[in-house]
């Protein structure tokens, strides 16, 4: 019998050193650690020699011009992210001269954009007038609304411009100064320092400011003075009149509902004055209505939505409160040891799924980072930035995600049937269908003979949270309550009020018609919401926290108390703290009201029907024990948690989470390493060009369905646009009634080749001569052109095309973020 109980516990051991050493993981890596290097120089050199994996931010391209300098290294070319001006439109007791629309509009011919593509990004991406450039699939539905504006480098007519708007207002230009009230008008920038690219733009145009006859002071500073400084002032105290912007994208997306909401539209609070009550407003009816019916899909077709989405990119191009420079292509490196990386089209390499799916022989990755923090860290209105966006997306997951290469919609913690009457119908609500009433304070079954466009099934892929407490059905619940009273403003008194979240939570709400529980995983959701494709429905509907209930109730509580706030704006107008789990202070704030939580027992309204409430005292304790043994309130359910943050060494380590509840094994997103991308390998045009006469052009691509061109005359107008299925070659016929409406000189043609699978076209732009006698031209192989140069000195880029992001913090959807 001993004998036999020494072999029992021998096995014992033996299964459970096993378990231990062979329990399968969720990550290739046990822990990802986040170093500032400001430098990039530096980090370049760190990469080289594998002190660093890689580098989340781009590497100038002189640094990487041939093959000696990128030995020792992968370069990855990523596109998505842009450069912008914001102009502050105030009218002040200041004389501001871009309170006038015509002198903002007049800076698009100030500003040399050709110049800033091909000499400070050293051809690193492509000229843009609006906020969709020719890396999204947006830009081929407004194309034709662009090329009418024609914006080219003409400081003279900019001069015009300014020199009509300012007299109109009573300024006047004494010797080569322009004063009002005898003043000399004084220009205020605000200049990115911590970005090369930047730093440059604001230089330039300063310079271009002054030779009109302005004053103007340069302040240099990062986004943190930004923040302080641009977002967070009020616009009237004209602390600033321009603002070098930059923008990144944290993924990528097909149908793109968010950006010209965000990029243009006051509603979005991404406007001057962020919709704080006690600041001057930026407003434009016009602008919020467009852009609210294309973010609640409030359309009854593609072509419709089409409308709608050309409408608003006119609208906010004329109204230069926010103008686009320039889209780029950005570089980043990887040690040659490191596998895995994910470079998704939208977010490049610091893709979430990046440092999920990586690999190499070591069991820790090292990123390096521009920045480790910036503005604030909590899942309302924090997390704005790109470089924390990084990092929250291993240690968050969503419940839905776009595809990295075709931008649709896909699952990643719930599963959904779509059922949909819309675009002209509406269904039946069942009777027991719930709603959140922010005057009762309470779920209410909604009324009788309710209906709604469409209804979703979520079925939720519910694990631990980090803290090792079970996610259930609560937390779904009170994300959606939150939504609900915090979109909602009762009175100007209402405490459940933010500058920022409500107004873009208030679009959200109206759609929401009812919810209604199946059981402890699955729940339905009515809204007033139709889509062409399913699956925006979803993305649209879908329901999902990103941190325990209970961490939002303590954070709610701290901003309803006055103490902090979950805005930027906020923030600032109040003078209370932004927020940020991830500063001890805040997550002693958030643990003492979860302490008084556990003190009264206390149970949420929106939670006074759980069938849970015997583990919230549980609950109320593993966050304030995770609180006390980490120093922050970080509390999630991705692959990854929040072990520390050393502001004194400027590092962020993440830790595996190897818990056998989270549903996503090592190597699930292996099939997001590589994409077959359709390449424009040769253009060739006939000898012989003259107006009025057909002629053919002849291009071969690779991994391409089709082509899709545009042919404008030297007028700039769109003469033709057609869609051409791919042959070998594929030739492009341009009929003598085509051929009719080119002009006598350089006209144009712009060339996408398309691929069904991967949503990321590439580009070719060309010049050509047109004249009453034919002209001999040479065939063009794309295989050795890099740029060129037509004979009205005009560059132009091959470029490859790429997409951008949106994220649901709760049901409100994010999409760009500020680096």
């Amino acid at each position: 019998m001993k004998k036999l109980l020494v072999f029992i516990l021998a096995i014992t051991i033996a299964t459970v050193m096993s378990n231990e050493v062979f329990a399968e993981k969720n990550t290739f890596f046990d822990k990802v650690k986040f170093i500032q290097y400001l430098d990039e120089n530096t980090a370049l050199e760190e990469v080289r020699n594998g002190n660093l994996d890689l580098y989340y931010y781009r590497i100038s391209s002189d640094r990487l011009e041939n093959h000696e300098a990128r030995e020792g290294l992968q370069v990855f070319d990523s596109t998505g992210g842009s450069y912008s001006i914001l102009v502050n439109p105030a009218e002040s007791e200041e004389f501001n001269p871009f309170s006038s629309k015509d002198a903002r509009f007049a800076l698009n011919y100030l500003v040399d954009r050709k110049l800033i593509v091909n000499e400070l990004m050293g051809g690193f991406g492509a000229p843009i007038i609006s906020y969709y450039s020719p890396s999204d699939p947006e830009f081929l539905t407004v194309i034709e609304q662009l090329e009418t504006f024609n914006f080219k480098y003409n400081p003279t007519l900019a001069e015009e411009i300014i020199t009509k708007a300012l007299t109109e207002k009573g300024a006047k230009k004494v010797g080569e100064s322009w004063q009002y009230n005898e003043k000399p008008i004084e220009i205020t920038i605000f200049i990115r320092s911590d970005d090369p690219v930047r730093k440059s733009i604001g230089e330039i145009l300063t310079a271009e400011l002054e030779k009109i006859g302005f004053v103007v002071k340069k302040d240099f500073g990062d986004l943190n003075k930004a923040f302080v400084l641009v977002y967070g002032s009020n616009p009237s105290d004209l602390k600033w009149n321009l603002y070098t912007e930059g923008w990144a994208r944290s993924a990528f997306v097909k149908y793109d509902s968010v950006g010209l909401g965000q990029m243009y539209s006051p509603w979005f609070s991404n406007m001057p004055g962020f919709n704080d009550p006690s600041y001057w407003n930026y407003k434009n009816e016009k602008l919020d209505e467009l852009t609210q019916k294309i973010y609640t899909g409030d359309f009854e077709s593609a072509e419709k939505r089409s409308e709608l989405i050309q409408d608003a990119v006119v609208e906010g191009v004329n109204e230069s409160v926010r103008i686009f420079l320039a889209s780029k292509i950005d570089q980043y490196v990887a040690n040659e040891k490191v596998e895995g990386v994910v470079n998704d089209f939208g977010a490049g390499v610091p893709s979430r799924f990046t440092p999920i799916n990586a690999q190499s022989e070591n069991n820790e990755l090292v990123i390096g980072v521009k920045q480790i923090y910036q503005g604030a860290w909590n899942p309302v209105m924090g997390l704005t930035d790109s470089y924390s966006r990084h990092i929250w997306g291993v240690i968050s997951d969503p419940g839905t995600f776009k595809h990295p290469f075709t931008g649709e919609t896909f699952p990643i913690r719930t599963n959904w049937q779509v059922d949909t009457s819309g675009p002209h119908q509406k269904m039946k609500i069942p009777n027991d269908a719930i709603m959140w009433n922010p005057t009762s304070q309470q779920w209410e079954n909604v009324s009788p003979d309710s209906e709604a466009t469409s209804k979703v099934t979520f079925d939720f892929k519910f694990s631990n949270w980090h803290n090792g407490q079970k996610m259930d059905i609560d937390d779904v619940l009170y994300s959606l309550y939150f939504t609900i009273e915090w979109g909602t403003q009762l009175d100007e008194n209402d405490r459940t009020f933010d500058t920022e979240f409500t107004p873009r939570a208030a679009q959200s709400i109206q759609t929401i018609k009812g919810i209604k529980h199946i059981d402890e995983n699955t729940i339905e959701i009515f809204v007033d919401f139709w889509h062409f494709d399913e699956g925006e429905i979803a993305d649209w509907a879908v329901l999902w926290s990103s941190v325990p209930w209970e961490i939002t109730a303590a954070m709610e509580k701290a901003v309803m108390d006055g103490k902090v706030s979950f805005s930027r704006s906020g923030a600032t107008s109040k003078n209370v703290n932004w927020l940020s789990l991830i500063v001890p202070n805040d997550a002693d704030l958030v643990k003492s009201y979860l302490q008084e939580f556990k003190e009264q027992n206390f149970v949420p309204k929106a939670l006074d029907n759980s069938k849970n409430t015997n583990n919230f005292q549980e609950r109320y304790d593993l966050s304030i024990n995770w609180i006390n043994q980490n120093n922050h309130a970080v509390i999630s359910n991705g692959p990854f948690y929040l072990e520390s943050y050393a502001p004194e060494s400027r590092t962020i380590v993440v830790n595996s989470f190897d818990d056998e509840s989270y549903p996503f094994k090592i190597g699930e997103w292996k099939k997001f390493e590589s994409a077959k991308i359709p390449i424009i390998k040769t253009f060739e045009m006939e000898s012989n060009v003259q107006r009025g006469e057909p002629f053919e052009i002849n291009v071969e691509v690779i991994d391409a369905d089709s082509i899709l061109y545009f042919l404008t005359n030297s007028e700039g107008n769109v003469v033709s646009s057609q869609s051409v299925q791919v042959s070998v070659p594929t030739k492009i016929k341009i009929s003598s009634e085509e051929s009719q409406e080119l002009g006598i000189g350089a006209n144009n043609i712009k060339i996408f080749a398309i691929s069904n699978s991967v949503l990321k076209p590439d580009y070719f732009e060309s010049s050509f001569i047109v004249t009453e006698n034919k002209v001999k031209l040479p065939a063009s192989n794309l295989e050795n052109i890099e740029y060129f140069e037509d004979e009205s000195g005009i560059e132009f880029l091959i470029i490859p095309i790429i997409i951008g992001i949106v994220l649901a913090i709760f049901f409100v959807k994010k999409f760009y973020t500020r680096p």
